[in-house]
């Protein structure tokens, strides 16, 4: 603006070079206002000046302001060139106007510029954005000297449009031209792995952007790091990051989501406060992130410090940091924080109301989740796969066997949504837990999928329950194909032995599990106590408390035999890690207090049975998160109705 106020003052403002420049510079600042009005106070505008305000247009994504000038330019008899073509052909682009695309295509023909290498690059990009893929390879094939740029163009088309494998082959096409690709091309390519999930590959690209010296471009970092953790290698995604010392914000956020997908919500959390000692400010990405990582480690205090962080920032609007935040409650164990979280939501998507639905049927309240569903109905929200699953999971939960079935038969013709695997091992095990096994194997017989582990081990779970050693059997034969190195399998058919008296199948199982070197995985549980994670194991006596966490067990050992209880087996029952938390929790918290617990297996009925006891023995609230679902126990009763 000063330049141009001297340009008045020398009185040069009437150059036509100058003006031209002017505009140019008004255009790529956004500052469109003055680039028109120059352009309108011009006796009479040429070709550079308006090339220069519809490239500007294009540029910052106003595609719609950029064909309305195109269309003025064109009424006033100014002609295109090879400079001007690109910028409308991404305007047709950025309004998906394919039919005008054509028009201006038919122009670049009859001009002469059909030859153009710039001019076809953007056609390329026109006609496959629109969907026209065949039209886009025709158009890349006519080019007649294809640099980086048109291999770039049509590598980009295919993996924004998901075609992942017809990237990967073009790229190799590239390779074989020997034409060197550049960081654009190696990011888009990292994309396509991403979306392949197909580590091998990622790691060419990685070792090609090595030895093309990209190792610190922010885009590549950022690409590798999502792509090594979308391939489950957060390890190599880890070792990028560090290496590449970033200090990007998408960077931290991708490193960030890693963890917290893969389960290592310790890490995103150090990395949180790694961010902030270097006074990156988060987004609401990171924190949707961190409250994934809180639910992974039901970690209910640190979910609560995150929430008081985005309430702070302003971020509790964002539709994905809310839909975090419920499932992140609802994971901690709190389905009232989690149903406070859900209606202060301005806007629930799908998303919001999967998690709700979701969360009450694994704390057991399914007719509460299906009360949520039919007020989602109400609301207008169509359901997806993911939403019926909740609905049925809520049924499993509070064995209503004539629900699921209704929802089942009727999801294609209410909702427009085919069943899918999931559904079906839903409904197979929900009909194998009320006991209709028969049913449960006919829709095994005549669903259109192959029973996968998911459908085997809900019908093991069934023939635990009704001690049907036949189907128990199966189940298992199956199972162990499956998923050889899955010691819960073994252990389950053992105990179906077990209880039908069949000790020679115990010791054959246990015999078949040591030649297999199956090691049975340990019972693990979790309990967080002012921002810090403890870990039991069963039998352990490692913790700095464990002389008071054993001494409180004795304590409730007389309590507990006068309230009914006596061990099922061993006395090592009696130091499960689920035990050995709920005793901490007792010592560790203010009377009172909830006391939340994580397993990462299915609660044994012993501990079951016990914890019931203790609830109403210390007049306290325990909530254990098993691998299946969550269980509130209080008064000496749990929420699953002892139906899991």
């Amino acid at each position: 603006m000063e330049v141009h106020a001297h340009l008045i003052i020398l009185g040069l403002h009437q150059d036509a070079r100058l003006r031209n420049l002017v505009v140019n510079v008004y255009s790529k600042c956004r500052c469109f206002g003055y680039a028109r009005k120059l352009l309108d106070e011009s006796p009479e505008p040429d070709l550079i000046s308006w090339s220069a305000l519809i490239s500007g247009y294009s540029q910052n994504g106003l595609g719609q302001e950029a064909i309305s000038a195109f269309r003025e330019m064109h009424s006033l008899g100014v002609k295109c060139n090879e400079f001007a073509f690109p910028s409308v052909f991404k305007a047709c682009t950025l309004t998906n106007d394919f039919r005008l695309g054509k028009q201006v295509h038919g122009t670049v023909v009859v001009t002469g510029f059909e030859n153009d290498e710039f001019v076809l690059n953007s056609m390329v990009v026109l006609y496959a954005k629109c969907g026209e893929i065949a039209d886009s390879t025709r158009i890349f094939d006519a080019i007649p000297r294809r640099t980086v740029v048109s291999w770039n163009a049509l590598l980009n088309c295919y993996v924004q449009r998901d075609s992942f494998g017809e990237a990967v082959e073009l790229f190799q096409d590239m390779i074989v031209s020997q034409t060197q690709p550049n960081e654009f091309t190696l990011s888009t390519m990292i994309n396509a792995c991403t979306g392949l999930e197909d580590g091998r590959q990622g790691r060419q690209m990685h070792a090609l952007s090595l030895k093309s010296g990209f190792e610190y471009n922010n885009y590549i970092v950022n690409g590798l790091v999502d792509a090594y953790g979308k391939c489950g290698q957060s390890e190599d995604a880890s070792r990028v990051f560090k290496e590449s010392q970033t200090s990007d914000l998408l960077a931290f956020t991708s490193m960030i989501t890693v963890y917290s997908q893969d389960g290592q919500g310790e890490e995103a959390l150090k990395l949180y406060l790694e961010m902030q000692s270097q006074g990156i400010k988060p987004d609401a990405f990171v924190y949707s992130s961190l409250f994934n990582a809180c639910a992974s480690l039901s970690a209910y205090e640190q979910a609560k410090q995150v929430h008081v962080q985005v309430l702070k920032l302003g971020f509790i609007i964002d539709i994905f940091a809310g839909n975090s935040l419920v499932n992140s409650y609802a994971k901690c164990g709190s389905i009232d924080d989690a149903e406070r979280a859900f209606r202060e939501i301005p806007e629930r998507s799908i998303v919001s109301w999967s998690a709700m639905i979701g969360g009450m049927a694994q704390h057991g309240h399914g007719r509460l989740a299906l009360q949520m569903f039919n007020e989602m109905l109400k609301e207008g929200v169509a359901p997806n796969h993911i939403t019926l699953v909740s609905v049925l999971c809520a049924c499993n939960h509070a064995g209503l066997v004539t629900d699921a079935k209704r929802y089942f038969s009727s999801m294609e013709e209410l909702f427009s949504v085919q069943p899918m695997e999931e559904h079906y091992a839903c409904m197979i095990d929900i009909l194998g837990r009320a006991g209709k096994l028969d049913e449960a194997m006919e829709l095994v017989n005549t669903m259109p999928y192959e029973a996968n582990a998911a459908v085997w081990g809900a019908l093991l779970g069934a023939a635990r329950i009704h001690k049907n050693v036949d189907l128990g059997s199966k189940a298992a034969e199956m199972l162990i194909n499956l998923e050889p190195e899955k010691s819960g399998t073994h252990i389950l058919l053992a105990n179906i032995y077990a209880s039908a008296g069949m000790w020679d199948g115990v010791a054959k199982i246990r015999k078949v599990m040591k030649d297999s070197n199956v090691k049975k995985e340990p019972g693990m549980s979790w309990m967080e106590i002012k921002d810090k994670v403890h870990t039991f194991i069963v039998g352990d006596r490692s913790h700095p408390r464990g002389k008071e966490i054993y001494a409180k067990l004795e304590e409730l050992s007389e309590p507990l035999r006068k309230a009914g209880y006596v061990p099922m087996k061993a006395k090592l029952l009696y130091h499960h890690s689920e035990k050995l938390a709920v005793a901490f929790g007792l010592i560790a918290t203010p009377p009172g207090a909830p006391i939340r617990v994580k397993k990462n297996l299915r609660i044994c009925l012993d501990c079951h049975t016990a914890i019931k006891l203790v609830s109403k023995i210390a007049s306290r609230e325990i909530i254990v998160r098993d691998i299946n679902r969550f269980h509130h126990f209080r008064d000496g009763l749990c929420s699953c109705g002892d139906y899991w």
